[in-house]
């Protein structure tokens, strides 16, 4: 992230904070990089040898734009099942077909663009690092519109029957109207002054919308009109200053069925009742990268770039491992019977979802990959922060 700096943990984790310091000062006590001394910088792990028993073939790959190292933005390939959206910072979004990677268009915004894409199939919604969205038209990229908000937006929209649902960094959800983005309504959560950088993007699950605030709190609103269904406090902030009362949520929740699923920074995995809000178990884990779910399991990133699996319908632990440890990994993929996360080094990790023991190894490129990989039926695509993107399929060994 600071090219030239080694950072222990919790140096990176301190400078991964977007402060709004209104007043006063931030204490960094045991972070070298301003003067402490009472740890050593802790040096990312090296890569473990193993033998791989997965084959992962490249099928296509092809470039985005300019590189958007050290920014840590919210740009992550999506789908509408046959063709593939993404973007660079520079303001290019490109269509690809999905399977053999012929790029369909290119449009040239012009924006900074730092949240999305999202795709219904019809159109394309991305927001921009100067609280813009703009939506283009999924079959050729021509511009429908754009609208302003109130600021930067750091995670991709979600996209609902006629609305569009975008989070902003000052704890806004905000639904504007699929058509012409006229606002429909928006709801706002209490920030702190301190934060983690970054926010996860809403989800639309049935008649509501889920989302997470760097308060802690997780809440679910009504699509028709924003009135709240409901909000829980995940993991109530404690500690001496307010780097050690971060409680922010910044893994996008998954659902599968009724059940939500959400990692907090301050130390809590939950699973959460959809109707009612209701805490249905918790487990110690704190997560900032983000977390998957298939049928049996949730696989959480941690903050130190650990890696778990809990069993889905309980929480307890299946399996950790630390094989990564401090090499700033993304959110978790679920793709076939492997978890898959990339690195700040361009590599892209396959472990096993029942052992956790690794399968294989590859590398996209030689900077970070920030997101977490996109699985689309028996593809998996994954984007790095130099700007490229690639698709990759686990092939027969012979």
């Amino acid at each position: 992230m600071y090219p030239g700096v080694r950072l222990s943990s919790g140096c990176l984790r301190t400078l991964l904070l977007a402060a709004v310091l209104t007043a006063g000062s931030i204490s960094t006590a045991g972070c070298s990089l301003f003067g402490g001394d009472d740890d050593e910088p802790d040096a990312p792990v090296d890569l473990p040898d193993f033998k791989s028993t997965i084959k992962i073939k490249k099928v296509w790959s092809a470039g985005l734009g300019d590189e958007t190292e050290f920014l840590r933005l919210a740009l992550a390939p999506a789908s509408d099942g046959s063709r593939i959206f993404a973007a660079a910072n520079d303001g290019r979004v490109s269509a690809f077909e999905a399977v053999k990677g012929k790029r369909l268009w290119l449009s040239k915004t012009g924006l900074q663009l730092s949240g999305g894409p999202a795709t219904d199939g019809k159109v394309v919604v991305l927001g921009t690092s100067n609280g813009e969205v703009i939506a283009l038209a999924a079959d050729d990229g021509r511009e429908l519109w754009r609208k302003s908000l109130s600021s930067e937006v750091l995670a991709a929209p979600a996209i609902a029957p006629g609305l569009v649902l975008v989070r902003t960094v000052d704890g806004k959800l905000t639904a504007l109207a699929i058509a012409d983005g006229a606002q429909r309504w928006f709801v706002q959560q209490n920030m702190p002054r301190l934060t983690v950088r970054g926010t996860g993007s809403p989800v639309v699950v049935q008649n509501v919308v889920v989302c997470g605030f760097d308060n802690g709190k997780l809440a679910a609103y009504e699509l028709a009109d924003g009135t709240p269904a409901w909000d829980t406090l995940l993991d109530p902030p404690s500690g001496r200053n307010e780097i050690e009362r971060l409680a922010d949520i910044n893994a996008t929740v998954r659902s599968v069925g009724d059940d939500i699923y959400v990692v907090g920074y301050g130390g809590v995995a939950a699973a959460v009742a959809l109707e009612s809000g209701q805490t249905l178990w918790t487990q110690e884990v704190a997560g900032y990268g983000g977390l998957a779910t298939d049928l049996e399991n949730v696989y959480v990133s941690g903050i130190g770039s650990e890696m778990y699996a809990l069993v889905r319908q309980t929480g307890s632990e299946l399996w950790k491992h630390e094989l990564l440890k401090n090499r700033d990994i993304t959110g978790p993929a679920a793709y076939q019977s492997s978890v898959v996360v990339g690195d700040f080094e361009g590599y892209i990790h396959f472990f096993d979802a029942a052992t956790g023991k690794p399968q294989a190894r590859v590398r996209l490129h030689g900077s970070r990959v920030t997101s977490a990989p996109l699985v689309v039926n028996d593809l998996l695509y994954v984007q790095s922060d130099g700007g490229k993107l690639a698709a990759y399929r686990q092939v027969a060994k012979k």
